[in-house]
């Protein structure tokens, strides 16, 4: 870790209150341009904080071991939330509906994924349900399918696992395996509008510390208190973003054309980006995340490391919904957790899976072994 990231390091994090703007802001940063619109995501979890009062945060290595903790997530299209908005009795109601089947009581609830607005829905359900959220997450980032966690590297279950519409609808998926359970509740998902609201992944203490990765809610403050620190000092947000995550800024230009559909549930497209540093044009390729991106043809980063976009300007983070002609942007890569190179958790989410015809990319433009 760096010295300027070393400075900003906090006291450990044990309650959200103030905190919903660095941390949307950082947690959008973390999506890889996916988890959903960072805005709607703070707004949800300022109303829950402010209706229901601080919600409390244990860090992970804190968890008891026999504690049943519960991930909290909107699954769907994140150009869809851009026009149908969860409702806030959505997340506590998708956690009530797997504990009633599972006959579970929850005494915390988790992230499955640190990015957009997947990392402030658990705070909502969490002060709605009056518990804990734990500061934590299942991936490190944001990927489009249930199946692409770290626990199941660790064969742990997603299913059985609830869904809940913001009509009242609720849906319980119990499957043979997490591929499975994406399939059929991405199917379930369409049929409510292209977004709803999940809890899955429920696990003890124990479970929770051997596969989770730590501290995401502090990093995404981190991150957020970055960004408005260096553009107080005059100093630039997106070397603060990079320095912090250990990345490296690949390039810098203009978006001049974006391809983007929703479709069987995602935002899938392509974005093409004019280089204004001379060291080449850029393409990225999109499912919900930035999933690759090449400059001059030549692939520079693939899944599972991050590939992110900020404002070239400001560094506010860009997600793949939000890109439009004429932005002037940077684009960033960073390490994701170790954990994620290896060749099972290659073919679980590297560029394979997703079609593409390239090998893991590091985010220093190496070939993953």
């Amino acid at each position: 870790m760096s010295q300027a990231s070393d400075q900003l390091r906090q006291s450990p994090l044990t309650e959200i209150t103030d905190d919903c703007a660095a941390l949307s802001r950082g947690a959008a940063i973390l999506g890889s341009g996916g988890g959903g619109d960072p805005y709607i995501g703070r707004l949800l979890a300022e109303s829950a904080v402010r209706d229901h009062g601080p919600v409390p945060v244990t860090a992970l290595e804190e968890v008891p071991d026999d504690a049943v903790v519960v991930a909290v997530a909107m699954m769907g299209a994140p150009t869809v939330m851009l026009e149908k908005l969860p409702s806030a009795e959505q997340f506590a109601a998708a956690v009530r509906a797997l504990a009633a089947y599972r006959h579970i009581t929850p005494t915390h609830i988790v992230c499955i994924e640190i990015g957009g607005v997947n990392s402030t829905s658990p705070i909502v359900a969490a002060a709605e349900l009056g518990l804990p959220v734990v500061d934590a997450d299942g991936m490190g980032r944001a990927f489009p399918e249930i199946q692409m966690v770290l626990p199941t590297l660790y064969g742990y279950s997603a299913a059985p696992m609830s869904v809940a519409d913001e009509k009242g609808n609720q849906l319980i998926v119990d499957t043979i395996d997490n591929t499975w359970a994406e399939r059929l509740s991405r199917t379930a998902v369409v049929e409510m509008g292209c977004s709803a609201i999940t809890a899955q992944y429920a696990l003890s203490g124990a479970e929770l510390k051997k596969s989770f990765v730590p501290g995401g809610l502090s990093l995404c403050i981190r991150l957020g208190t970055a960004i408005e620190r260096a553009r107080a000092k005059n100093r630039d947000p997106v070397v603060a973003v990079a320095d912090v995550l250990g990345g490296r800024i690949l390039g810098a230009g203009k978006v001049i054309d974006i391809e983007r559909r929703t479709t069987a549930g995602f935002a899938r497209g392509l974005a093409h980006i004019a280089s204004t540093d001379g060291v080449g044009d850029i393409e990225l390729s999109f499912q919900n995340e930035h999933l690759m991106v090449t400059r001059n043809g030549s692939v520079e980063t693939t899944a599972p490391d991050l590939i992110i976009v900020l404002d070239t300007e400001t560094g506010e983070p860009i997600t793949t919904e939000a890109l439009r002609y004429g932005q002037r942007v940077r684009v960033v890569t960073a390490p994701a957790d170790p954990r994620w190179h290896s060749p099972r958790a290659h073919r679980l989410a590297g560029p394979e899976y997703f079609h593409y015809d390239s090998a893991p990319i590091r985010f220093d433009g190496t070939e993953a072994a």
